[in-house]
């Protein structure tokens, strides 16, 4: 046999490339060249993952018979799962589908799993394939399951498998740290100033427990929060004030702001109007009027103010259902554009905003952002469109202002998008830091570490309606069959508030969509058949012919 030249192309081919290929191959090391740096785990989620002390395995219920799409977030979570692995080899996973062992569907809906149902089309059939795109992640002898497919309404299905991806990494993640913390953060629900009834902030807490010890902070005094109750508030990693009806003494908010100082995280749900809608449904007109809760010099220490004018939205709203006719004695109802109840729909790359359903505000006000506070940064997480309204109070809101939607009517003005909802962060200081208050509280701070709060001109936006006296899911309307964004909304809100991990910037990941044109595909699709099939025999022919002339010039 004729050795190998050394020297020759061949050669260095084999002692070259050949062993490279080897030593990336079995070493596992690989080149992230995407421009977006989809394939690289961040440092938050490897500092997560390298905290995982015991067995952790991951249940992907993607297995089995369904279309490419979903065969293209198998092989993405697959890959995740892999490199989580190779940071932790205390990770595993497996795959598994749930139709072939045929597991009831009772013990998959316990699981938190329903099914979803897809169209399928194949040689003109049409059939029905029933799929269930979820996790399950069991570490020592917990378990909690998690959809990895985003629930968002308004987009199709290739945006839909987009953001899934996107937000794989940080699904994945947030559930792993959630569920391996040996010691759950505190949230603290401020029950003393007539705030929202249990059954109607029902769904808030259930969010909450998921992630979080939650319960009430009720004033020891039974009156107003005073220095008895400040050791069971610095306990808490947050304070949720939910639509407060009660004014706050002040010495309520030097409680309030010390906490702050503390590096208490703080979310806010503020009404500066009293209007309620079951009031309007009965009576067909209210008169809405100002509340006072003596808050308007604390926030402004932040650089925000809270109006207490209503915000008419009259691009983006929501509907309302009522009653418009009958026939043969049964009401015919028919859903209305109500400019009331305003749409937050996220036009930003905030991580608490991104990739939800529009939230829907109730009788929202709106907040002024001043400025001017050093170490603070604000964050706009909705606001209005362009086609807003303001209505003064105290003044009548009518059920007939629908049939005049886009009107001006009694002291109302058309003004510029409205915000409804902040994120303030940065190094807060103390209102009350040259004033005497600051002797009435022991190791008073006057400035704050490193803080979080979120502020909401809307009291509502964490209340679930009550039907029948039972509570429904937050952000659901029977009447329209609409779902909002309400509850993820809070969920982020809240994980941004006590995410001590960076995990939150995670939610911001952005893959270019890099669609194919369906119907070139069904145009060409012949065409690229024939091509793959004869440009592989034509390169081996090419090439074939090529070492046959080679040969033959230099052996004559």
């Amino acid at each position: 046999m004729k050795k190998i030249n050394a020297k020759s192309p061949l050669g260095i081919f084999l002692i070259a490339i050949i062993p490279l290929v080897i030593i990336l191959t079995y070493s596992g090391i690989r080149l992230d060249l995407t421009k977006e740096k989809r394939y690289t785990l961040s440092e938050s989620t490897i500092k997560v993952l390298e905290s995982v002390k015991k067995p952790l395995t991951v249940e992907v219920y993607l297995e089995g018979d369904f279309p490419a799409s979903f065969k293209q977030l198998q092989g993405e979570t697959k890959f995740m799962l892999e490199e989580f692995r190779k940071i932790n080899p205390k990770i595993d996973f497996k795959f598994i589908d749930p139709l072939r062992p045929k597991i009831p569907e009772d013990s998959l809906a316990a699981m938190g799993m329903q099914a979803s149902f897809l169209p399928d089309s194949k040689d003109g059939k049409f059939t029905q394939i029933t799929i269930y795109p979820y996790a399950v992640i069991r570490y020592d002898k917990t378990g909690v399951s998690l959809p990895l497919i985003v629930q968002q309404t308004g987009i199709d299905a290739d945006q839909q498998l987009t953001r899934s991806i996107e937000g794989l990494e940080y699904n994945l993640v947030s559930n792993i740290k959630n569920i391996t913390t040996d010691k759950r953060k505190k949230v603290g629900v401020l029950i003393n100033q007539d705030e929202l009834s249990p059954d109607e902030f029902q769904g808030f807490m259930q969010l909450a427990l998921e992630n979080y010890d939650a319960g009430p902070i009720i004033p020891k005094n039974q009156v107003e929060l005073s220095l008895e109750d400040v050791p069971l508030l610095k306990q808490m990693s947050a304070l949720v004030i939910a639509k407060p009806r009660k004014a706050f003494t002040d010495n309520e908010k030097v409680i309030l702001d010390q906490y702050i100082m503390n590096g208490g995280k703080t979310l806010w749900m503020i009404d500066a109007v009293n209007a309620e809608m079951d009031t309007l449904t009965r009576s067909k007109k209210v008169m809405p009027f100002p509340v006072d809760i003596n808050m308007t010099d604390f926030f402004f220490n932040y650089g925000l103010r809270i109006n207490n004018a209503l915000v008419k939205d009259v691009k983006k709203f929501a509907l309302l259902k009522l009653v418009t006719g009958e026939v043969s004695g049964n009401p015919q109802f028919t859903s209305l554009p109500w400019p009331y109840f305003p749409l937050g729909i996220a036009e930003n790359n905030n991580p608490i905003t991104r990739n939800i359903n529009p939230v829907k505000f109730e009788f929202p006000t709106s907040i002024d952002t001043l400025g001017g506070r050093k170490n603070i940064k604000t964050k706009v997480l909705f606001e209005s469109s362009e086609r807003t309204l303001l209505k003064q109070v105290p003044n009548y809101v009518d059920l007939k202002e629908i049939a005049t939607v886009d009107s001006l009517g009694q002291m109302e003005k058309p003004s510029t998008p409205k915000i409804f909802a902040v994120a303030v962060e940065g190094k807060f200081n103390s209102a009350y830091a040259s004033r005497i208050e600051r002797k009435s509280y022991p190791g008073f701070k006057a400035a704050s570490p490193e803080n979080k709060m979120i502020v909401i001109a809307d009291g509502d936006i964490g209340r679930n309606k009550v039907v029948k006296g039972k509570p429904l899911p937050l952000g659901v309307d029977m009447l329209t069959n609409e779902q909002f964004g309400n509850e993820q909304f809070l969920r982020n809100a809240l994980d941004y508030l006590l995410d001590d991990s960076n995990l939150m910037e995670l939610r911001n990941r952005n893959i270019e969509e890099r669609l194919l044109d369906r119907r070139r595909i069904e145009e060409e699709k012949t065409n690229w058949q024939w091509l793959n099939l004869l440009l592989p025999l034509a390169i081996i022919g090419l090439i074939g012919g090529l070492f046959f002339w080679l040969r033959k010039k230099k052996f004559g």
